[in-house]
């Protein structure tokens, strides 16, 4: 056989992704620039870029942002903290969480509310985590790495729940569970899955490509959750080699070397030109047009927020 490309798809863009950097060019065009974004609206480098290239200036917390402005929530969403701080200071604030981020901030409310001890399973430090926890800061433990399973204590063994970030590895998380659920036999599972149907169908997709495959490059950036768990899960489903990327410039020709089948996917948050490039790029070494492999078809869309006009458009 000769030199072969397996192009996973889905891949790229999801609907809560697209809606948020809509969200943001909306912004810029009924508002106008300067338009501030705190935290980056979505891990991607080359997103952020052009968007600042627009006018719009990323902050790392609310005070960066002068009285007045208008400023945006990314799509991986703050602690009720953060809106009020935005409040207090006189900002326009216009929310680009994704929906299904604000479905776990609901679980949160609606289980502490109900005197549950919740358990959230997703990566320490990461903003959808923190502003995930920031909703009952009392009720929530994170659980991360084995240690947190052994070590996590609760009062009431009897009323506790886990819940997780939404862009985790499904295996990953399933394992965090179990491990729960062997010290907590009463403990409750979450009234539908909380990893994003995006993160879930990009995971399968390269599980389907990557036994065939002696390299997969994934496209996204490094602070991209759901990206770097692609890198992993195509490790695990049997590549031979796998490597994040932000763009086909950080290709290294070393990899191709003895390499008969390229596999090439991207995360949630990765336009689709990046992709195309990397295809070039490869096609510059003598590669052939590549092979989609479909696994799923994503059609859904999320309306923009009601402080803007019109409908999302499909990137």
């Amino acid at each position: 056989m000769g030199r072969r490309i397996l192009l996973a798809a889905p891949r790229g863009f999801c609907a809560g992704v697209d809606r948020a950097i809509v969200t943001v060019e909306r912004a810029l065009d009924q508002y106008g620039p300067p338009i501030y974004v705190r935290k980056e609206i979505v891990h991607n480098k080359h997103v952020v870029q052009t968007l600042r290239d627009r006018g719009v200036v990323f902050v790392d917390e609310i005070d960066d942002v002068p009285a007045g402005s208008v400023v945006v929530f990314s799509a991986h969403g703050v602690s009720p903290k953060v809106k009020k701080d935005a409040r207090d200071q006189g900002l326009m604030a216009i929310d680009a969480t994704c929906p299904l981020v604000t479905k776990v901030h609901q679980e949160v409310i609606r289980f502490a509310k109900d005197g549950y001890q919740i358990l959230l399973v997703g990566h320490e430090g990461h903003e959808e985590v923190e502003g995930t926890m920031g909703e009952a800061p009392d009720r929530v433990q994170l659980i991360d790495t084995a240690e947190d399973v052994d070590s996590v204590a609760v009062d009431d063994p009897s009323k506790v729940i886990w819940l997780s970030q939404t862009t985790l590895s499904v295996d990953e998380t399933m394992e965090r569970v179990e491990g729960l659920k062997e010290r907590f036999n009463l403990l409750a599972d979450p009234p539908s899955s909380d990893i994003c149907y995006a993160t879930q169908n990009r995971q399968v997709a390269v599980k389907q490509i990557a036994p065939s495959c002696d390299l997969v490059l994934v496209v996204g950036s490094r602070n991209s959750s759901n990206s770097v768990r692609l890198v992993e899960v195509a490790l695990q489903a049997g590549a031979a080699a796998a490597y994040l990327i932000d763009s086909a410039r950080e290709i290294e020709l070393s990899w191709l070397d003895s390499v008969t089948t390229v596999g090439v996917t991207s995360g949630a948050s990765v336009p689709e030109i990046l992709v195309t490039e990397v295809v070039d790029f490869l096609a510059g070494q003598g590669w052939p047009e590549p092979e989609e492999v479909v696994t799923a078809e994503e059609r859904q869309v999320f309306a923009l927020p009601r402080t803007l006009s019109g409908k999302p458009s499909r990137s």
